[in-house]
């Protein structure tokens, strides 16, 4: 079995709950109180491999700030290795600002402090990597740093997954080298605009499942009763998904274990599990 570094975003995420999103200029009130939960893409996705049983590192960055280093004790506790996550000494730990409404959906401001100062410098932890081994990365931490590691496990052998939200323009050979690229609907249609190809394209759409290089891939369907809140559903996907590929499944295989983690995932407040900080 292989094992999955993930490099990525670790978030303290406000929470609030609303009636309905309000529109442009307009004030609303939230029901409740505001939560503290951990978040950010890498962090929600690494908690969700090592929760499917996978061996996992994180490479990443936090501030000084209680909520960074509560954050870094969390993913201690849940098994993964965070001998590569650093602490600037300028930067807060990034924040992400989400209000959720009355059907589960959510809208969300990120504001990446630390993340930003997760450079190639950093990338220590790739050095163990082979064949077996997923690196998994998203796109919450400068893409150059993104590029610099898929070319270094690529070279190592280890398989490179990206999930390329929020949607930025990855370099062509970054792109081609990722098996696959992930991205959901909105982010296709970005990617098609663009003159990237990618050699595998898997697709999320949801509920409604997932398309892998134009093969079809039903979802698990969840009661609407009990969508509590679709925060993290993307990336409790991508780390179940990096789990799988690294203990050798298949990819009808991973992609059922992903899909299961993503239903799983929108019957819980927060990205992750038990998420309060």
């Amino acid at each position: 079995m292989g094992k999955v570094v993930v490099l990525g975003s670790l978030n303290v995420d406000l929470v609030a709950s609303v009636e309905r999103h309000p529109g442009p200029g307009e004030t609303i009130l939230a029901d409740g109180s505001l939560h503290r939960f951990a978040g950010g893409k890498g962090g929600n996705q690494a908690v969700a491999a090592a929760a499917a049983g996978a061996e996992v590192a994180m490479v990443a960055a936090v501030g000084t700030d209680d909520g960074g280093q509560a954050y870094v004790a969390r993913l201690r506790t849940r098994g993964i290795d965070v001998s590569a996550v650093r602490t600037s000494e300028t930067q807060p730990t990034g924040q992400a600002w989400i209000t959720v409404d009355d059907e589960g959906e959510n809208a969300i401001v990120v504001i990446p402090g630390a993340n930003a100062e997760v450079t190639a410098d950093n990338l220590s932890a790739l050095a163990g990597l082979g064949a077996g081994d997923v690196l998994l990365m998203q796109l919450e931490v400068p893409v150059r740093t993104v590029a610099a590691a898929a070319r270094l496990a690529h070279g190592a052998g280890a398989r490179v997954v990206v999930n390329a939200a929020p949607y930025a323009a990855l370099p062509h050979d970054v792109v081609a080298l990722a098996d696959p690229l992930v991205v959901n609907e909105h982010e296709a249609l970005q990617l098609a605009d663009s003159d990237l190809t990618p050699s595998s394209l898997l697709v999320t759409f949801g509920a409604a499942g997932c398309t892998w290089d134009g093969s079809r891939h039903n979802g698990i369907p969840v009661d609407g009763a009990d969508v509590v809140d679709t925060t993290g559903a993307g990336d409790a996907f991508c780390g179940a998904l990096a789990a799988a590929l690294a203990a050798g499944a298949d990819r009808d295989e991973a992609v059922r274990a992903a899909s299961q983690a993503g239903a799983d995932a929108v019957r819980h407040r927060g990205a992750q599990l038990d998420p309060e900080l």
